[in-house]
């Protein structure tokens, strides 16, 4: 423990030369919301956007003489990664999902410039992770792990070095995302049990909650790709190993729907543009509300590299979530008057997002996809009674997942 303290302090130390510390910012809206010092670790203020600039770094500044890294990222490793590269003056191979936004891609592209080449590999992460071993171990160079890699935790834990230096002592809790598991194991070995560590995932890559309710790493049947900073299949066997003997309770998993909630009010009243990933430690603070009160609680906000292209998909996610926007199919009788009936039965809040006729399914009806937006969820409840009474049949597929895919 004393010794992996002492690495990560020489790491945080050894990174001033590339970049400053990240932000510790107390935020006022959450303290008073919550009853708490809640302060955010703004890792989207990093040069790259995210924390993965401090792993990379540190293991690249490690291998003297090594001209050739290959590392498999969705995104945030991909550009730190890069922007190593080009500040050694090395060569890299960066293997990215297809599936990785634009955004990254691009920047990636930028930080990296003539230092890097991009290969774009499979749809999901372990996907892309199986070929860049596989061409690392062809080819040759060093193979840079995004998060199972000791050089890489310990440079992780160089933001819980600053935490403690900027805070000017231990937090009470410090709530920290979880992808693989490197940063949020390196964090978590700094602190040990001078500060109660929180590990939030999504639902769609609760990794590390699989592996510990096994007692092992276990390969998830599902990824969604969705938090794409945070979805990994298998936790890393490195970081397992640190987080291993942590209480599953201590393990939070959230909806990815709601996770869009905290990114659109994190950027409507904050102004601060998060990735999903980014906005896990945020949304998970309501879940421990209960226990926080009073105390100071550290958010780690993971990373900004937000593709604004997702916007309308992130606002539709938080909405439904909120239970503000509803899709239903109505049974609508084909006859004069019949869509003038139902407008007039939509409340003062609520407005109209999508009327589309899918087929006729009778002789005398129409089957009309309609999603509504409304003010505040209750209005829903005044809808569905008034529709109800009119007469009027419909089905609510708002939470059906796999008939949303094909008509939402």
């Amino acid at each position: 423990m004393t010794d992996f303290m002492t690495r990560a302090r020489a790491a945080e130390q050894a990174m001033r030369t590339v970049f400053p510390p990240t932000t510790l910012q107390r935020n006022a809206h959450l303290s008073d919301r919550y009853g708490a010092d809640i302060w955010l670790k703004r890792e989207d203020l990093s040069p790259v956007r995210s924390y993965k600039i401090r792993g990379a770094f540190n293991a690249m500044r490690k291998q003297k003489g090594q001209e050739l890294f290959v590392c498999a990222s969705a995104g945030n490793h991909a550009q730190g990664v890069a922007y190593m590269c080009k500040h050694l003056g090395v060569k890299g191979v960066i293997f990215m999902p297809v599936t990785t936004p634009q955004q990254k891609i691009q920047k990636t592209r930028i930080f990296g410039g003539d230092s890097i080449e991009i290969h774009l590999s499979g749809d999901y992460f372990d996907d892309t992770l199986g070929a860049a071993q596989a061409w690392c171990a062809q080819q040759g160079g060093y193979f840079l792990s995004p998060f199972d890699d000791e050089d890489v935790i310990e440079g992780q834990a160089s933001l819980a070095v600053e935490i403690e230096e900027q805070l000017g002592g231990v937090p009470d809790h410090v709530i920290l995302p979880v992808g693989g598991g490197g940063m949020s194991s390196g964090v978590a070995t700094w602190f040990g049990d001078r500060a109660h560590c929180l590990f939030v995932e999504p639902k769609g890559g609760a990794c590390l909650h699989a592996a510990m309710a096994a007692g092992h790493p276990v390969a998830l049947g599902r990824v969604d790709n969705f938090v794409d900073g945070a979805a990994v299949g298998t936790i890393g066997t490195k970081p397992f190993e640190l987080l291993k003997d942590r209480h599953l309770s201590d393990v939070l998993v959230l909806s990815e729907d709601r996770i869009c909630t905290t990114m659109i009010e994190m950027l409507n009243v904050e102004g601060i543009v998060l990735e999903p990933a980014g906005a896990l430690a945020i949304e998970a603070i309501a879940d421990v509300q209960s226990f926080i009160r009073g105390k100071t609680v550290v958010c780690v906000t993971s990373g900004g590299n937000f593709d604004f292209e997702r916007l309308p998909e992130v606002k539709e996610r938080a909405q439904r979530y909120s239970g503000v926007k509803k899709y239903f199919i109505l049974r609508l009788p084909q006859r004069p008057g019949a869509l003038k009936e139902f407008l007039g039965i939509l409340g003062p809040e609520d407005d109209i997002a999508r009327f589309e006729y899918l087929k006729k399914s009778a002789r005398n009806f129409g089957s009309v996809l309609i999603g509504i937006e409304t003010g505040k969820p209750e209005n829903f409840a005044r809808l569905f009674a008034h529709l109800d009474d009119a007469g009027f049949t419909y089905t609510d597929i708002t939470e059906d997942e796999t008939l949303a895919q094909f008509v939402i």
